[in-house]
């Protein structure tokens, strides 16, 4: 038995849709407790501003990133986002017009949205995009392989596109719109900890649904008892139809109960959004605003 059976097999994180839903529903009652000002900037704070349209291009992109310079002038007052998420081919474009501090430069790569491509092209985009500045990539589980069974190949893809990324973060993303099931989101989360993924996240806000509560509860306890087997820290990003304050809310009141105020940082927790910063933002100043 190789280390992703016997880590499959000795998992006891719950994975009963029902039993799942219900503990989701038992956390969500409190989200609104966590509603105020210190919450409401480090959600901000949290956010990888994203773009990946097909219609994104040079001009595009410089002028998103230059809205995120702007914002430090604009209000002194507020933390900057996590980062600028955009596709691999824009990391140069980002690295070059991005001149505020602490904002990291995030990409999608390795065929992002479908995982479907050849191994070395999917290996090349990520060694590409992390000579080209970015600090994180974003790669898709390959859920084609898991459907078939194929995990010694899903495994290996993970792990040599972690090679690839060298010093930068790697973000699995589990694509749960999918996966759909508490197990099978439970199995692609323990496969992708242990081909050390950085971060497990939940979708990339294509073709499937979105992020969702339960799929956010099954991942995190999944890295919960992957840091207590290994010690080692594996962050969570929620990302796909995120798009008020109350949604963010509740993301965060599962990282909070599940594991914790240590995975509250920009190190350990993200979200992947859009239109989320200036939801965010006009709760933050009183008013609505549309900076982004």
């Amino acid at each position: 038995m190789d280390k992703y059976q016997e880590a499959l097999a000795s998992s006891t994180v719950l994975s009963n849709d029902a039993a799942v839903a219900e503990e989701v529903r038992k956390i969500v009652e409190k989200a609104s407790d966590y509603a105020n000002a210190e919450t409401y900037q480090f959600l901000f704070s949290s956010i990888d501003l994203t773009t990946l349209s097909t219609l994104d291009n040079v001009k595009s992109v410089t002028a998103f990133t230059e809205r995120v310079n702007d914002f430090d002038d604009a209000y002194p007052q507020f933390g900057n986002v996590a980062a600028i998420c955009v596709y691999s081919n824009f990391a140069e474009v980002v690295k070059t017009t991005l001149d505020v501090p602490g904002v990291d430069i995030a990409v999608v790569a390795g065929c992002f949205p479908s995982a479907q491509t050849f191994l070395p092209v999917k290996i090349a985009d990520v060694a590409l995009a992390v000579e080209a500045g970015a600090d994180e990539v974003d790669i898709v589980f390959p859920v084609g392989m898991y459907l078939e069974g194929n995990f010694e190949d899903l495994t290996d893809e993970i792990v040599e596109m972690k090679h690839a990324a060298r010093g930068a973060k790697l973000k699995v993303i589990l694509e749960t719109g999918a996966l759909k099931s508490a197990e099978d989101i439970k199995r692609a989360s323990v496969l992708s900890l242990y081909s050390d993924a950085d971060f497990l996240k939940t979708s990339t806000g294509k073709e499937y649904p979105g992020a969702s509560l339960e799929a956010a509860w099954v991942m995190c306890q999944c890295i919960k008892e992957y840091y207590a087997k290994t010690g080692r820290k594996v962050g969570f990003k929620c990302s796909g139809g995120i798009r008020t304050t109350e949604d963010a809310l509740k993301y965060y009141a599962i990282v909070k109960e599940v594991l914790g105020d240590e995975w509250l940082n920009h190190d350990l927790f993200r979200i992947g959004a859009s239109g989320l910063a200036n939801a965010i933002l006009s709760d933050m100043v009183g008013e609505p605003v549309k900076f982004f």
